[in-house]
């Protein structure tokens, strides 16, 4: 099996992944333009937009994080199979208890960095939902006082 086609973690593939990386980046690209559209109409006044304007701008900041951490968990997954490839290459000095021990080693990195990566977007989502409940019931009050 080559590195692209190797499963990674639960029916996840390199190939898979790099799907995952880009209808994501996609997916995100429309849920800002909903966000906008869905935000437009709240803004009446002046005072609406310096609510809105800001959580608008956030979104986009957490979207581009989000491409960062997508591009580390590339990152990090190449470095996996790279690692693996090397360990089990032909020609190797190393047993194959000593195989097993590297791969085991490299096996839990990954899994860790993984882990961590997914933990780190899930809170960045939460704050932002969070963000956005709180924009909106400023604006609410806001149009309640006019």
């Amino acid at each position: 099996m080559t590195g692209k086609d190797e499963e990674l973690f639960k029916g996840m593939t390199f190939s898979d992944l790099m799907s995952d990386v880009y209808h994501n980046s996609k997916k995100v690209s429309r849920q800002i333009n909903q966000l906008i559209a869905q935000l437009q109409p709240l803004i009446k006044t002046t005072s609406d937009a310096t609510i809105v304007v800001p959580l608008i701008k956030e979104y986009l900041d957490i979207a581009v994080k989000n491409d960062d951490h997508l591009v580390k968990l590339t990152a990090i997954v190449q470095r996996y199979i790279s690692t693996k490839q090397t360990i089990t290459g032909e020609g190797s000095l190393l047993s194959e208890d000593e195989k097993k021990q590297l791969l085991a080693v490299a096996n839990k990195t990954f899994e860790n960095e993984l882990t961590e990566e997914v933990e780190r977007l899930e809170n960045e989502d939460r704050v932002l939902k969070q963000k956005i409940a709180e924009v909106k019931e400023k604006v609410s009050q806001n149009h309640d006082k006019d």
